[in-house]
């Protein structure tokens, strides 16, 4: 059997199972969840995915995802223009 397992890398170096890939540059909240744009604060933990690297193994492959912090000056950018 094959299988796809995913996974984030927080920048301490913790990881957590995803349940899905992400791309690249996506935003996503503390649980590797994708953030909808535009956010409705920029006061709010989120994480950028900086890179992408693939582990292939026999019985699958292992997807790790790295993420950034994002400040809350960096998420102006993606906030709600109304804030």
């Amino acid at each position: 059997m094959f299988m796809d397992e995913y996974f984030v890398v927080f920048p301490e170096g913790d990881m957590q199972e995803i349940p899905s890939r992400l791309s690249l540059n996506s935003i996503v909240d503390i649980n590797g969840h994708r953030l909808n744009l535009p956010l409705p604060t920029n006061r709010m933990i989120a994480f950028r995915v900086a890179k992408i690297r693939v582990s292939e193994n026999r019985g699958g492959n292992e997807t790790f995802h790295y993420l950034e912090l994002l400040s809350a000056e960096e998420l102006l950018s993606y906030a709600h223009p109304g804030f």
